[in-house]
């Protein structure tokens, strides 16, 4: 999935950041309370749980502590986050953030910690994964305000400050590729609405406190204020671990693999029963921290590639599905300031290495199948390892990053409500300087505006099977064809596309592929017809 660049159709919770793994601001304490900003007691934590259909998804809790506001925030499966937000009255100060693994006990030590100050028109950011410190400066929007992308909460408790400036829109700034994005908010009674590129969120405050009583969104995720505003409740429906189904015609192996540059990748490989010298295909994920399955917060049972794993399996073919460089059981987060495409793509070629060393495995028949992208970092490694057997694209870029960011950009302001024409023209004819000045600051970011997947595709010559959602909101199912010419022009005559109607980017049965609909789909399961399609192509090509 993809990063967008400064202004974005926002998908919360479809993938965390690599750069921080998450970034979460609040108010001040007076945002929290408006009648206690002078109060010397003050008010108890708060808890929400976020609620998609009857699951709890996400826990997050608010307090008001000394000169600004503390609080802890826990999706399933991801990162918790400690944070606290300085500030006094109407102005926001620092923000510090304390990162630990899911599933790190009380007293864990940390796996990153940041502290965010905006001052002007740039994002001060200063890093600490162990022992390795980094500083970076952003450029942003004077006057913006930190946001976690994946915090409702905290996205309303935003809006209630800039709603108690007297203002009617407000500028946000992530750290997901150095981005700002604008909000439009108006409140109306105790109600407070908030729109971000044609997504709404309507809270409703207590009166007796200040707080928000419940949230709704078009996303079809509530939050909802819990009793007992200390004690958060345990998670619903735990992720299921990456063993193999009880009557499985496969095992599940779970390694650990070195890369050679002081890390290691944890993975699961899947290998048939009573298959010697398998093939194997390595599945590659889509852009933000991932791990194996490519699970998401916002849509329990989406495991697209376990599902790919456990189709396979019952193919004869074996799959080794990992966790991305710096998440789950994988280490490298200290490489997160250095992060890019080409590095994930050094990342696949170590576990090629490895995979070829196993005897059990036949390490002329290894193929990649790369999501998003991973659609991107598959060819790179075949360009460079004719050895690769085949490739497999599930809604590969066609497009270099500038443009697809040009494009978002230009979506996400013509969908944010009550701007003018000549209030979107300034935003937009900005944005090329701004993306530049960001892709300078951001490894990753300055790597994808620039990379051209089309040159690099006529280098490959491995047999290429192109799979590609019609529906597709991400990347647009033009480039699929545009893809498969590249191929074929640069002399590869093993190219095949499939493309499937009323499916979006996640291979989801979705008639719109609205990204902002994710969450309200009823079925999680990748299409039946995508699978087979897979399987078929692939038992053929690596026979």
């Amino acid at each position: 999935m993809f990063r967008s660049a400064l202004l974005r159709s926002r998908r919360p919770g479809w993938a965390l950041p690599r750069i921080v793994i998450a970034m979460i601001g609040a108010t001040s304490a007076c945002l929290m309370r408006p009648s206690d900003c002078h109060a010397q007691v003050a008010p108890p934590a708060v808890a929400y749980l976020y609620i998609m259909g009857k699951d709890t998804i996400a826990t997050e809790t608010i307090a008001q502590a000394s000169n600004g506001v503390a609080g802890v925030l826990r999706y399933r499966s991801q990162p918790r986050i400690e944070w606290r937000q300085e500030g006094a009255g109407h102005e926001l100060g620092t923000l510090s953030l304390t990162m630990f693994a899911a599933d790190a006990p009380a007293g864990a030590a940390p796996t990153q910690r940041v502290r965010l100050r905006l001052v002007g028109d740039s994002a001060m950011a200063e890093m600490r994964a162990g022992s390795v410190a980094t500083t970076r400066a952003f450029p942003t929007i004077a006057g913006a305000l930190p946001l976690l992308d994946a915090s409702v909460l905290q996205e309303v408790l935003l809006a209630r400050l800039t709603a108690m400036r007297s203002q009617s829109s407000m500028a946000l700034f992530l750290m997901q590729g150095a981005q700002t994005i604008t909000a439009a908010v108006a409140q109306a009674g105790d109600t407070l609405r908030v729109v971000v590129a044609g997504n709404e969120v309507r809270a409703v405050f207590d009166a007796a406190d200040g707080m928000p009583s419940r949230i709704t969104t078009s996303r079809n995720l509530r939050v909802v204020r819990a009793s007992g505003a200390v004690a958060l409740p345990a998670m619903s429906a735990p992720m299921p671990g990456y063993d193999a189904p009880a009557g499985a015609p496969y095992a599940a192996e779970h390694v650990r693999i070195p890369t050679g540059r002081g890390y290691d990748l944890a993975a699961t490989l899947t290998r048939p029963h009573g298959v010697s010298k398998m093939p194997v295909v390595i599945t590659i994920s889509g852009s933000g921290p991932q791990e194996r399955d490519s699970r998401l917060a916002i849509l329990p049972g989406y495991a697209i590639f376990r599902e790919i794993a456990d189709t396979l399996g019952r193919r004869g073919i074996a799959v080794l599905r990992f966790d991305d460089r710096g998440v789950g059981g994988s280490g490298g987060l200290e490489t997160a300031s250095t992060m890019t495409t080409a590095g994930f793509a050094d990342d696949v070629r170590a576990i090629v290495v490895w995979l070829r060393a196993r005897t059990d495995l036949d390490g002329a028949r290894i193929a990649l199948a790369g999501h998003s992208e991973g659609g991107v970092i598959a060819p790179m490694v075949a360009s460079t390892d004719p050895g690769i057997k085949a490739i497999v694209l599930l809604a590969g870029p066609a497009y270099t990053g500038l443009r697809v960011s040009l494009f978002q950009n230009r979506q996400s302001v013509d969908a944010t409500p009550g701007l003018t024409r000549a209030q979107r023209d300034p935003i937009l004819a900005s944005v090329p300087s701004r993306l530049d000045s960001a892709g300078k600051a951001n490894a990753w970011l300055g790597f994808w505006l620039t990379h051209d997947p089309v040159a690099l595709a006529k280098t490959v010559r491995q047999p290429m099977l192109v799979l590609q959602g019609l529906t597709d909101a991400q990347v647009t199912p033009e480039q699929a064809d545009t893809l498969a010419a590249a191929f074929r022009a640069g002399g590869n005559t093993t190219v095949t596309v499939r493309t499937f109607a009323a499916t979006n980017h996640l291979f989801l049965d979705d008639p719109s592929g609205d990204p902002a609909g994710c969450a309200s789909l009823r079925n999680a399961h990748v299409r039946p017809e995508v699978l087979g399609a897979m399987a078929d192509w692939l038992a053929k090509t690596l026979r």
